[in-house]
Protein backbone atom coordinates (compact mmCIF):
# COMPACT_ATOMS: atom_id res chain seq x y z
CA UNK A 1 0.00 0.00 0.00
CA UNK A 2 0.94 3.28 -1.09
CA UNK A 3 1.04 6.81 1.05
CA UNK A 4 -1.74 8.42 -1.40
CA UNK A 5 -3.69 4.43 -1.17
CA UNK A 6 -3.51 5.33 2.69
CA UNK A 7 -4.52 8.45 2.44
CA UNK A 8 -7.75 8.08 0.63
CA UNK A 9 -8.95 5.23 2.40
CA UNK A 10 -8.20 7.50 5.76
CA UNK A 11 -10.35 10.21 4.34
CA UNK A 12 -12.89 7.65 3.35
CA UNK A 13 -12.90 6.23 6.89
CA UNK A 14 -13.06 9.55 8.45
CA UNK A 15 -16.71 10.34 6.21
CA UNK A 16 -18.41 6.78 6.81
CA UNK A 17 -17.59 6.48 10.70
CA UNK A 18 -17.09 10.28 12.15
CA UNK A 19 -19.10 12.06 9.40
CA UNK A 20 -16.06 14.43 9.00
CA UNK A 21 -13.38 14.96 6.64
CA UNK A 22 -9.83 14.26 7.28
CA UNK A 23 -8.14 18.02 5.77
CA UNK A 24 -4.03 16.84 6.73
CA UNK A 25 -2.09 14.05 5.74
CA UNK A 26 -1.59 10.11 6.47
CA UNK A 27 2.09 8.77 6.11
CA UNK A 28 3.60 5.56 6.96
CA UNK A 29 6.40 6.08 9.11
CA UNK A 30 8.77 2.65 9.26
CA UNK A 31 10.88 4.02 12.19
CA UNK A 32 7.82 3.99 14.30
CA UNK A 33 8.52 0.64 16.96
CA UNK A 34 6.51 0.11 19.79
CA UNK A 35 3.18 1.86 18.68
CA UNK A 36 0.59 1.36 15.74
CA UNK A 37 0.67 4.99 15.35
CA UNK A 38 0.93 8.47 16.12
CA UNK A 39 -1.25 11.74 15.90
CA UNK A 40 0.73 14.83 15.37
CA UNK A 41 -0.64 17.22 17.25
CA UNK A 42 1.42 20.90 16.19
CA UNK A 43 0.73 19.68 12.62
CA UNK A 44 -2.66 17.81 12.97
CA UNK A 45 -0.80 14.72 10.66
CA UNK A 46 -0.93 11.15 10.97
CA UNK A 47 2.28 8.51 11.09
CA UNK A 48 1.35 5.22 10.82
CA UNK A 49 3.69 2.02 10.88
CA UNK A 50 3.92 -0.04 8.40
CA UNK A 51 4.83 -2.99 10.29
CA UNK A 52 1.22 -3.34 11.74
CA UNK A 53 -0.26 -4.15 8.25
CA UNK A 54 2.23 -6.51 7.32
CA UNK A 55 2.48 -8.22 10.39
CA UNK A 56 -1.80 -8.02 11.49
CA UNK A 57 -3.47 -7.92 8.51
CA UNK A 58 -6.06 -4.79 7.20
CA UNK A 59 -8.66 -4.97 10.12
CA UNK A 60 -6.29 -4.62 12.89
CA UNK A 61 -4.78 -1.84 10.95
CA UNK A 62 -8.21 -0.07 10.35
CA UNK A 63 -8.72 -0.01 14.07
CA UNK A 64 -5.35 1.51 14.79
CA UNK A 65 -6.51 4.17 11.79
CA UNK A 66 -9.61 4.55 13.94
CA UNK A 67 -7.94 5.39 16.93
CA UNK A 68 -5.66 8.07 15.68
CA UNK A 69 -9.05 9.32 13.72
CA UNK A 70 -10.18 9.42 17.39
CA UNK A 71 -6.96 11.77 18.12
CA UNK A 72 -7.32 13.86 15.17
CA UNK A 73 -10.76 15.00 15.43
CA UNK A 74 -11.49 15.45 19.26
CA UNK A 75 -8.62 17.71 19.61
CA UNK A 76 -9.36 19.66 16.11
CA UNK A 77 -12.84 20.09 18.40
CA UNK A 78 -11.28 21.24 21.30
CA UNK A 79 -12.33 18.09 23.53
CA UNK A 80 -10.68 15.86 25.61
CA UNK A 81 -8.25 13.99 22.93
CA UNK A 82 -6.14 11.99 25.59
CA UNK A 83 -6.44 8.25 26.27
CA UNK A 84 -7.48 8.75 29.83
CA UNK A 85 -10.47 11.35 29.11
CA UNK A 86 -14.32 9.85 28.60
CA UNK A 87 -14.81 10.94 25.66
CA UNK A 88 -11.76 9.70 23.84
CA UNK A 89 -12.97 6.36 24.89
CA UNK A 90 -16.44 6.61 24.16
CA UNK A 91 -16.02 8.13 20.96
CA UNK A 92 -13.51 5.19 20.37
CA UNK A 93 -16.03 2.41 21.64
CA UNK A 94 -18.55 4.25 18.76
CA UNK A 95 -16.15 3.84 15.97
CA UNK A 96 -14.85 0.42 16.69
CA UNK A 97 -11.10 1.58 17.00
CA UNK A 98 -8.74 -0.57 18.86
CA UNK A 99 -7.54 0.78 22.41
CA UNK A 100 -3.88 -1.23 21.89
CA UNK A 101 -2.31 -2.46 19.03
CA UNK A 102 -0.60 -5.84 18.64
CA UNK A 103 3.19 -5.98 19.51
CA UNK A 104 5.06 -6.44 16.57
CA UNK A 105 7.62 -9.76 16.93
CA UNK A 106 11.03 -8.67 17.02
CA UNK A 107 10.76 -5.02 18.21
CA UNK A 108 10.64 -5.59 22.10
CA UNK A 109 13.48 -6.65 24.17
CA UNK A 110 12.98 -7.69 27.71
CA UNK A 111 15.27 -6.01 30.94
CA UNK A 112 18.29 -7.51 31.61
CA UNK A 113 18.43 -6.95 35.48
CA UNK A 114 22.07 -7.48 36.02
CA UNK A 115 22.57 -5.98 39.81
CA UNK A 116 20.37 -7.17 42.69
CA UNK A 117 20.50 -4.94 46.08
CA UNK A 118 18.49 -6.00 49.17
CA UNK A 119 17.57 -4.45 52.00
CA UNK A 120 19.24 -5.24 55.29
CA UNK A 121 15.95 -4.12 57.76
CA UNK A 122 12.91 -5.41 55.95
CA UNK A 123 14.65 -6.80 52.74
CA UNK A 124 13.11 -5.29 50.13
CA UNK A 125 15.06 -6.29 46.60
CA UNK A 126 15.48 -3.96 43.70
CA UNK A 127 16.63 -5.26 40.39
CA UNK A 128 19.15 -2.67 38.60
CA UNK A 129 20.23 -2.33 35.31
CA UNK A 130 23.31 -0.27 36.47
CA UNK A 131 25.17 -0.48 39.25
CA UNK A 132 24.61 1.73 42.09
CA UNK A 133 25.97 3.01 45.06
CA UNK A 134 24.79 1.52 48.31
CA UNK A 135 26.34 4.34 50.75
CA UNK A 136 24.22 6.78 48.95
CA UNK A 137 20.78 5.18 48.43
CA UNK A 138 18.72 3.85 51.22
CA UNK A 139 15.45 1.54 51.30
CA UNK A 140 12.60 3.39 49.73
CA UNK A 141 10.03 1.31 52.22
CA UNK A 142 11.81 1.57 55.30
CA UNK A 143 14.81 3.51 54.92
CA UNK A 144 16.85 0.87 56.06
CA UNK A 145 21.18 -0.30 54.33
CA UNK A 146 21.08 -1.76 51.02
CA UNK A 147 23.25 -4.72 50.24
CA UNK A 148 24.51 -5.71 47.32
CA UNK A 149 23.58 -9.58 46.70
CA UNK A 150 24.93 -11.71 44.00
CA UNK A 151 25.46 -10.66 40.36
CA UNK A 152 23.66 -12.16 37.21
CA UNK A 153 20.68 -14.29 39.40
Amino acid sequence: MTNEELQQWTERLSKDRFYKPFRHTITFNRRLRTTGGRYLLHTHNIEMNPKQLEHFGIEEFEKIILHELCHYHLHIEGKGYQHKDASFKQLLNEVGGSRYCNLVPGTYKPLVYKYFYQCVKCNQTYRRKRQMDVNRYVCGRCKGKLKKVNENR
